[in-house]
């Protein structure tokens, strides 16, 4: 039997030889690989800066306080920002931590990015951001969206997290938006044990997120910053100087030493991810009783998602205990359709805009299955062997 599995390690000897630098170097904590990684991947997404986190969701957590501490702050609580219905929690917790009012807007069932019509018409005076999250890999369609915000003062974020090397015209997702978020999680594009990086081009903003990713102090910013304006001489003085409510999300030594070698083969990746799809797309793009993703620019493609027909013979539990049965790992499209997580929605401010029903649809219906940074193209098969033989039973 084949086996596929979700993810798998994209290490090899270059990543335990940068692990066993930092070992020989006696220096664990945020240092000069860390430095290094960020100088890369900021120019590797075309962006002036990069700050690297612990995480894609501290990630998150940091953009949307940066908002908050410039000298005039982007946001003020009780903001209203869009934000789609389906994503991953920790895109949605750090605007409720910040006081911000969410408005959740459908999915485009094909897409499954944002409804571009719906979020069109949820726009009020009200809005002053967008969230937007490029899912599994797929671009937003950017063009549409700064069509849509063009005139108004709005600002656009991105959680760029499961979508690493994806591109949209000529840029790479992360970069259309005042910050972009990415993650380097285990099972993403790229693995850092634990990481994440924040983009952006605003350099008051950078000085931002350097100062509160460590305790809020000084120590890490630029003699002349945007933040405490000119740092003092003294080291000691400034040492544990703190002027922002900051938290402690800074990464290991090792997670950048690791990022350096990992951001070499990130082309190499997406591009057998790439040709994964394609086999994937030959295989199920006619398929009469599952939808699969519809591509938006050039998807990195993070996983593959099944959608299982209104007309559809089986029903997803039955289709979820055939992949089992063939030894085939499979997840829920993110968390699905978010609202329905009343327990915790009950700390929010938030309304929806219009209903939800593409990403109740796929909520109750759709799946993913994993994509590798190595060919598939024998697991892919025998994913399709196993739904023919579903179909074939019903």
């Amino acid at each position: 039997m084949t086996k596929y599995s979700l993810a798998s390690s994209t290490w090899g000897q270059e990543e335990l030889d940068a692990i066993q630098n930092v070992i020989d170097s006696d220096m664990y904590t945020m240092g000069q690989h860390v430095a290094e990684y960020e100088r890369q991947f900021a120019e590797f997404f075309g962006s002036r800066y990069a700050v690297m986190a612990s995480s894609g969701s501290t990630a998150n957590l940091l953009m949307v306080a940066a908002l908050f501490f410039t000298r005039l702050p982007y946001l003020q609580r009780g903001d209203e920002v869009i934000v789609p219905a389906v994503s991953w929690s920790t895109t949605y917790f750090p605007l409720q931590q910040y006081g911000l009012k969410l408005k959740f807007v459908d999915i485009d069932p094909d897409t499954l990015n944002i409804d571009l019509k719906k979020l069109e018409a949820a726009i009020t005076e009200d809005t002053k951001a967008i969230l937007t999250v490029n899912l599994l890999g797929n671009p937003n369609d950017f063009d549409t969206i700064q069509k849509i915000v063009a005139g108004k003062k709005i600002l656009l974020l991105e959680d760029n997290c499961e979508s690493m090397g994806a591109e949209f015209g000529s840029k790479k997702t992360g970069s259309f938006g005042l910050m972009g978020t990415f993650s380097s999680f285990f099972s993403h594009h790229i693995a850092t044990m634990e990481g994440g990086c924040v983009i952006t081009d605003d350099e008051e903003l950078y000085h931002v997120l350097l100062c509160i990713r460590a305790h809020g102090w000084t120590r890490n910013l630029p003699n002349d910053n945007k933040v405490s304006g000119i740092k003092s001489d003294d080291p000691f003085e400034e040492a544990f100087k703190f002027v922002l409510p900051g938290y402690n999300v800074r990464p290991l030594e090792m997670s950048g030493a690791i990022g350096i070698e990992q951001l070499k083969k990130l082309p190499a990746f997406v591009e057998v991810r790439r040709e994964n799809a394609r086999l994937f797309q030959q295989l199920f793009s006619n398929h009469p009783h599952v939808r699969i993703q519809k591509e938006v620019g050039d998807s990195s493609w993070f996983g593959f998602s099944l959608v299982v027909k209104e007309d559809a013979p089986f029903t997803r539990k039955k289709f979820v205990t055939a992949l089992r049965g063939g030894d085939i790992e499979c997840r829920p499209i993110v968390t699905g359709n978010f609202l329905k997580n009343v327990d915790v929605l009950k700390f929010f401010d938030y309304e929806v805009s219009g209903g939800t029903d593409a990403a109740e649809y796929i909520d109750q219906n759709g799946l993913f299955v994993g994509n590798h940074h190595i060919p598939l193209k024998k697991e892919l098969h025998h994913l399709k062997e196993v739904i023919d033989k579903l179909c074939d039973s019903v």
